[in-house]
C-alpha cells in the first residue's frame, strides 16, 4: 500500500483537484465526510461536535485540512461571523484530538489559511514575515493558524497555506465573473488600484503537494503566484482573454451598501503578497503570469 493522506474539505474546489492529483501520484486518499459514508475511502466525522474516530484513520503520512465556511458568500452578520470562525476552529480542534490519540502521528499537516491575514495594506510588499493586519479577516486567519499550531506542538510538521484568489473555471471568483465579462458587463471594482494576489488552481494544488513532500517547509507559506496584479490589471487581462469590453466599474459605495465589511476586507482590500517561502524551497510555478493562467483556464476548464 502506498502513502496515505487524510483530507478534510475534499469536496471543495481545491479538494477535488487535490484528490485527483494525489491518486495520480499513487497516494491512498481518505476523505473525511459529514453524514453517511459512501465508500471505503471515506470516514465520517462531525467537526462541529468534535467527533472523529482516530482508530479509523490508521497510519497516515499526511493530513490536509481545507475545511471552512466560504468567507465571501455574503454579508458578515453576527451569525455568519460565528459560523466562519467555528467552522475553522472546530475542524482543527477535532483533528488535533484525533492526531493526539494516534500511536503513530502523521509527518505533516497542511492547513488552509488565507492572505487575508495581512489585511488592507495598499502597495506594501508582503511576505511570510510581514505582520498581520487589522480587521475581522486577519482575526479569523490568526485564529485559524493558532489552532493549527497546536498540532505542531504534537511534533507534526505544520504548514498553514495562505492562499490568494484561486483561478479556476469550476468555481471560486472566476466562475462568478465569467458570465458578466462574457456579456460585456465586466469592469474594475472600486478604483481598481487594490492589489490582488492570485494563484491558478494547478499551482494551488501544486503548493499543497510541495508542502507535503518537502520536509524543509514549515510554518506559514504564501500560496500565491509570483506576480500580483491590481484589480484594474486583472479586469483588463480577463476582458482581453475573452475578447470583450470591460468598461462598467462597480462603485465601492455600492459594494459597501450591499456587503458591508465583507466588501471592505475582501473586494476592496489591497494585499500585494509574494510567495517567498515557496520560491526559496524550490517550487516552480506552472502558471506564474496572469495572462497564461487565464488562457489555460479558459481553454481547458481543467488543471
Amino acid at each position: 500500500m502506498g502513502q496515505r493522506v487524510v483530507i478534510a474539505g475534499a469536496s471543495g474546489l481545491i479538494g477535488r483537484a487535490l484528490v485527483s492529483e494525489l491518486r495520480a501520484r499513487g497516494w491512498t486518499v481518505i476523505r473525511l465526510v459529514r453524514g453517511q459514508v459512501g465508500g471505503a475511502d471515506e470516514i465520517a466525522w462531525d467537526p462541529a461536535a468534535g467527533v472523529l474516530d482516530a482508530r479509523a484513520l490508521g497510519r497516515v503520512e499526511a493530513v490536509v485540512n481545507l475545511s471552512g465556511e466560504n468567507i465571501a458568500a455574503g454579508r458578515w452578520s453576527r451569525t455568519r461571523r460565528t459560523r466562519i470562525i467555528e467552522s475553522r476552529t472546530g475542524s482543527l480542534r477535532t483533528l488535533h484530538h484525533a492526531i493526539e490519540a494516534l500511536p503513530e502521528r502523521p509527518d505533516v499537516l497542511v492547513s488552509a489559511s488565507a492572505v487575508g491575514i495581512y489585511g488592507d495594506r495598499g502597495d506594501e510588499v508582503l511576505t511570510e514575515t510581514s505582520a498581520r493586519g487589522s480587521g475581522f479577516l486577519p482575526d479569523v486567519c490568526e485564529t485559524w493558524e493558532t489552532h493549527a499550531a497546536k498540532i505542531a506542538d504534537l511534533g507534526v510538521r505544520t504548514v498553514p497555506l495562505r492562499s490568494g484568489v484561486v483561478l479556476a473555471r469550476e468555481g471560486g471568483a472566476l466562475k462568478k465573473l465569467l458570465p458578466l465579462f462574457r456579456a460585456g458587463l465586466g469592469g474594475r471594482v472600486g478604483n481598481g488600484h487594490q492589489w490582488m494576489s492570485w494563484i491558478g488552481l494547478v499551482d494551488a494544488v501544486g503548493a499543497i503537494m510541495h508542502a507535503i513532500e518537502n520536509p524543509q517547509l514549515s510554518g506559514p507559506v504564501n500560496a500565491v503566484a509570483p506576480h500580483a496584479v491590481t484589480n484594474l490589471e486583472f479586469t483588463r487581462a480577463l476582458a482581453t482573454a475573452l475578447q470583450r469590453p470591460a468598461f462598467l466599474p462597480v462603485p465601492a459605495f455600492a459594494l459597501r451598501l450591499v456587503f458591508g465589511q465583507m466588501a471592505e476586507e475582501t473586494l476592496l482590500a489591497s494585499a500585494r503578497v509574494e510567495p517567498v517561502a515557496l520560491l526559496r524551497s524550490g517550487y516552480r510555478f506552472r502558471q506564474p503570469q496572469l495572462e497564461g493562467a487565464l488562457a489555460s483556464v479558459l481553454q481547458s476548464g481543467k488543471l
